[in-house]
């Protein structure tokens, strides 16, 4: 794994100009997920070997231990969002755990694909650990059906999940699910504004808002939603928006242009609905898939913005009446991936996290994923777990050893 994570530094101007080329990612945040990748095969070099060890445990006659043993070939569906990033956590702690990794990459990310695939090459992983396919959904329902294939983990829409769950159920075999996300981002009347701003800017629009456990419904207690809305509306302002191979660009083209007529419908419904439009609200004029960073304001629970994923860079503001009701509206929602919290009352916060049906919340700071916790989410938004030794442990057969039962 240290062998990968130099691979890839080798590489990172190659692969994050890739990355920006195929998808439109920022070349500066494409180069950020590149080294993100590195350290997380750094830290499971260092950290993920105790994660397998044998656990002994007591037993009444004889002795006993639990082992993990791996599945064999995990055949990964993952998206175009984070081309490297995505692959890289399921495929690390599977790998790690002596699994092999087949990779069925999103059709306008392949160029990433095999220059992953090239890097465990250089990195000096034996033919066959990791692989990359190019097929079509055909292809994956075969695949999946295939017995050579031990299990499946997929990234994507709640649609492809249902289709992929629905398919390894039908073979028996275990799947992940990582799917969408609605996610909340509450603040309440004691935080620091400033700071809640900065995140929530972060947090909504970094790669032009399509991220799974983006800051998508910004839910602000009414004493503080006047002077909340002020600053976000001029911090976002200040988002560059343009050529993605720009160093000052934040915000790049989507990824598709029916990505970016989905999400303008979106907007339009929702303004149709009783919405505000504070920013932005259309398509860039000119050349490639842009989409205005947009802030849409007095959205109610009955909106298209509130009940929908939007996934693009547009921002819904809504007025919580006090703290029970801004949990009660982070709730109201099909998914549950992720929630964030501002406040100064941070004994609150943490008791608040208990009320959250999430599978992670954030206190005073935006969501975001570490291989040293876990990462997945409820209801929709999926299930089973990545990172941490979750990840390392979900594509294991936790085998129990028991010498001399009687």
């Amino acid at each position: 794994m240290v062998a990968l994570a130099q691979a890839l530094r080798n590489n990172a101007d190659a692969m994050a100009t890739m990355i920006t080329e195929e998808m439109g990612k920022p070349i500066t945040q494409a180069r950020g997920e590149i080294e993100k990748c590195a350290k997380l095969c750094e830290w499971y070099a260092e950290h993920g070997p105790a994660m397998l060890a044998a656990e002994p445990t007591q037993v009444e006659g004889g002795k006993a231990r639990i082992e993990y043993r791996p599945l064999g070939p995990i055949l990964a569906v993952m998206p175009w969002n984070f081309p490297v990033w995505q692959v890289l956590r399921g495929a690390v702690p599977a790998l790690l755990a002596g699994n092999t990794y087949v990779l069925k990459h999103a059709p306008n990310v392949m160029g990433s694909a095999y220059l992953i695939r090239d890097a465990f090459v250089r990195a000096g992983f034996a033919e066959g650990v990791f692989e990359v396919v190019n097929v079509t959904p055909d292809g994956v329902s075969r695949a999946i059906a295939d017995p050579r294939i031990s299990a499946v983990t997929l990234t994507g829409s709640v649609r492809a999940g249902t289709a992929i769950g629905a398919q390894a159920g039908a073979a028996l075999k275990k799947c992940v699910l990582e799917l969408g996300g609605s996610d909340p981002f509450i603040v309440l009347n004691d935080a620091d504004l400033d700071a809640a701003v900065q995140a929530a800017v972060v947090g909504r629009y970094q790669n032009s808002g399509q991220v799974c456990a983006a800051a998508k419904r910004l839910i602000i207690e009414k004493g503080v939603v006047e002077a909340f809305t002020e600053k976000f509306v001029e911090a976002t302002r200040k988002l560059v928006v343009g050529n993605p191979l720009s160093n000052d660009t934040y915000i790049g083209p989507m990824a598709r242009y029916d990505l970016r007529d989905e999400l303008d419908q979106q907007v339009r419904d929702t303004l149709e609905e009783g919405a505000t439009l504070l920013l932005g609200g259309g398509k860039a004029e000119g050349a490639g898939n842009f989409y205005e960073p947009t802030i849409l304001a007095n959205v109610t629970d009955q909106m298209t913005s509130f009940k929908q994923e939007l996934f693009g860079p547009v921002a819904s503001i809504i007025t919580a009446q006090d703290c029970a009701h801004a949990v009660a509206l982070a709730n109201d929602s099909d998914f549950g991936l992720t929630a964030t919290i501002y406040t100064a009352n941070v004994e609150l916060a943490q008791q608040l996290t208990g009320e959250l049906e999430t599978g992670g919340v954030f206190i005073n700071g935006y969501s975001a994923s570490d291989p040293r916790v876990a990462f997945g989410g409820v209801k929709k938004s999926g299930f089973g777990r990545e990172l941490s030794h979750f990840g390392v442990r979900e594509f294991c057969n936790v085998q129990t050893v028991w010498l001399d039962r009687h």
